[in-house]
């Protein structure tokens, strides 16, 4: 197999697990991060065009080659027209002419299927009958994701995360992919030196995760990726989704959104440069948010505190998308410290959020404000019992006072308070007292 076109995917383990207890599995996440090639791959490898040799899990270590149940699914892209004409005209007579075990690509493009596949699966309920891949969150449209409630499992597929691109090189490794988070909420980190990330921590947050981007050799392409990507699928997936007829405002729209990721979300200073409503405005990022394209991060309350900001925060998805839109490389983005910080935050929420699409535990994420401006850029909840705070740091020092914030998030928390930790790319890991902790960011995806 040709090494630029795969890279080893953590979440694959959840999804063979999904397939064994639910009729229907939907893998959702934006266009282009990897949902068809990790169906294709992993269940109907006779579609691709590059060999049948693959990856799975074994333990805790991915492996080359060992066999698997049921991969000989039959795919079906609705990308495709005549396909999703013929779903669109006859849905039930579609599903019911379908062979046992299908990837239904695309699936939000025939939404007139999802109550067909609840009339199969509730006449015949077998684990593993359906795959379906979405870039459009169902969870967002109740009369579709109600109409599986029950029958249906959802993976939710980020695009690469910076662990699944260091694993690449190291796949007979034994790693489970989840030595930061279970840190984290575990045992702490140990004191330890490292080198700096320096210029290669802004190469990763430009480079962002889309591995077409990533199979481009130089920044400038990387970001004409990023810039088309936006035109050709973002704007007509909104159109399908929308009858909203201002498109061309989009890739301005996500601009001014890039501008303001890892800043607390605010309409106003979003609408102001178009001549559009604020209503208008708020509609497209809401579709954008669908897209998994923006994302708002929700405040952490705490009862203990009545004086916290409730707004959420905006991030983009990812953080080369961000970068393109603004229009900054390696070398601009380096001199601009401000917006620096800001995509940093982004990169290091999206990559934790990455790692925990995997993990075992179920886990939430927030950020913490109060009114006399203390912050945390990202509180995690491991179910119920379990707080963690993250400051993030572009500097390559850390001080006493980077730790307000995560001492008030702590005395919020009180018990379920795990850990708190300032990033920032520097190189000595090392304990600031009462379970605080100031680590180096390359961290996050090299511990063991």
């Amino acid at each position: 197999m040709p090494e630029s076109l795969f890279y080893p995917r953590y979440v694959e383990r959840r999804l063979e697990e999904a397939l064994e207890d639910s009729p229907v599995v939907l893998i959702h996440g934006p266009r282009q991060c990897g949902k068809t090639t990790l169906a294709q791959f992993a269940y109907a490898p006779k579609y691709l065009k590059w060999g049948d040799d693959y990856l799975t899990w074994e333990g805790n270590r991915l492996t080359w080659g060992v066999s698997r149940k049921h991969r000989d699914y039959t795919y079906i892209s609705f990308d495709d027209a005549v396909a999703r004409d013929g779903a669109r005209a006859d849905p039930m007579g579609f599903v019911a002419d379908l062979p046992e075990r299908v990837i239904l690509d695309e699936i939000q493009r025939v939404p007139e299927l999802f109550e067909a596949l609840k009339m199969e699966v509730d006449r015949r309920r077998a684990p593993g009958r359906f795959i379906l891949t979405g870039s459009s969150n169902v969870l967002l449209i109740p009369t579709l994701s109600e109409s599986l409630a029950g029958r249906m499992q959802i993976i939710r597929l980020h695009p690469l995360a910076q662990q699944e691109l260091a694993a690449r090189s190291a796949l007979s490794d034994s790693y489970s992919g989840t030595g930061f988070l279970d840190a984290l909420f575990g045992d702490g980190f140990e004191v330890r030196q490292t080198e700096r990330l320096g210029e290669q921590l802004i190469n990763r947050i430009v480079a962002g995760g889309f591995p077409p981007a990533l199979m481009r050799p130089t920044s400038r392409r990387q970001a004409e990726w990023y810039r088309n990507y936006v035109e050709a699928h973002i704007q007509r997936d909104v159109r399908d989704m929308s009858h909203i007829r201002s498109f061309d405002v989009l890739p301005r729209l996500l601009s001014a959104a890039a501008s303001q990721t890892a800043r607390l979300f605010n309409l106003s200073d979003l609408a102001s440069p178009f001549h559009l409503s604020r209503p208008t405005i708020d509609v497209y990022i809401s579709l954008l948010e669908r897209l998994f394209i923006l994302e708002r991060l929700p405040p952490w309350h705490s009862n203990r505190l009545s004086r916290l900001v409730k707004s959420p925060k905006l991030h983009v998805g990812d953080s080369g998308l961000a970068a393109a839109m603004l229009g900054v490389g390696t070398a601009s983005l380096a001199a601009d410290r401000a917006l620096l910080g800001q995509l940093l935050e982004t990169f290091v929420f999206q990559e934790l959020r990455r790692q925990a699409s995997w993990h075992e535990a179920p886990m939430a994420f927030y950020h913490f404000r109060d009114r006399d401006d203390a912050e945390v850029d990202i509180v995690i909840e491991r179910g119920t019992r379990s707080v963690a705070g993250v400051e993030v740091k572009a500097a390559a020092t850390v001080n006493q006072t980077d730790f307000r914030g995560l001492r008030k998030l702590a005395k919020a928390a009180g018990e379920r308070f795990a850990h708190g930790l300032v990033l920032y790319d520097g190189e000595t890991s090392t304990g600031f007292g009462d379970r605080l902790y100031a680590v180096p960011i390359r961290r996050v995806w090299e511990t063991p």
